[in-house]
């Protein structure tokens, strides 16, 4: 049986977690995901050992199931060109690099865009692309600590504890995928794609829903 989003080609500029969550729930929704790793040495996550299962990670495995892979040198005038030719067939382009990472390679939102006016453009950044910190990095732990998650997790009264899973990473991928559907339907209507923003920061704050009523509604902190 195809899933929804059976016929919809996207290319996965994205390494680690977030990002290919994003990709991973999409291609389980029937979308062509085509992964394009770095050269050398391809995702990250390839080289976490613990687990592995015949030499290859566990986790690399879980997240980039039902995808295609392609490993592609984007500093060389080459790999620029294939990554043209992919994307003006694509329909969609996830990463989630440092912001300004694809800018300098030539492989912008307003470059991409200009290729294929149809795309959907998807990034996931530590703290979104406006604002105080959007030049920043950021990574799970960061963005359960800023967010606030760290503080309502453990003991009454004890100390910060990080949740046992990426909250952030995860639900990151998940408001991505969101995102990108939500482009793609309005794309029915207006012919064009657009840019999806969102991040790990906003990935974090949002899991908070329960805990924030609380704040507002009472002045106190839950934590």
């Amino acid at each position: 049986m195809k899933g929804p989003l059976a016929g919809i080609r996207v290319i996965e500029l994205a390494q680690i977690m977030a990002g290919p969550s994003c990709g991973l729930l999409l291609a389980d929704m029937g979308a062509d995901v085509i992964k394009v790793e770095r050269l050398p040495g391809g995702d990250v996550s390839r080289s976490y050992s613990r687990p592995s299962i015949g030499g290859e990670s566990a986790a690399f495995m879980m997240l980039n199931r039902n995808k295609r892979g392609i490993a592609v040198n984007l500093k060389s005038p080459g790999g620029l060109e294939v990554m043209k030719r992919l994307v003006a067939t694509a329909d969609v382009v996830t990463e989630n690099f440092r912001k300004g990472t694809l800018e300098k390679l030539g492989l912008g939102w307003d470059v991409l865009q200009a290729l294929n006016p149809r795309l959907v453009y998807s990034v996931i950044s530590g703290f979104g692309l406006t604002g105080p910190d959007a030049d920043k990095g950021g990574f799970d732990l960061i963005a359960q600590g800023f967010g606030g998650l760290m503080s309502i997790t453990g003991m009454p009264g004890g100390p910060p504890v990080k949740a046992g899973p990426p909250l952030a990473d995860i639900n990151a991928g998940i408001l991505a995928a969101m995102g990108i559907s939500a482009a793609l339907h309005a794309r029915h209507a207006t012919g064009r794609g657009q840019l999806v923003d969102t991040s790990l920061m906003e990935a974090a704050v949002q899991q908070t829903y329960w805990q924030s009523a609380i704040y507002f509604a009472t002045g106190e902190s839950p934590g």
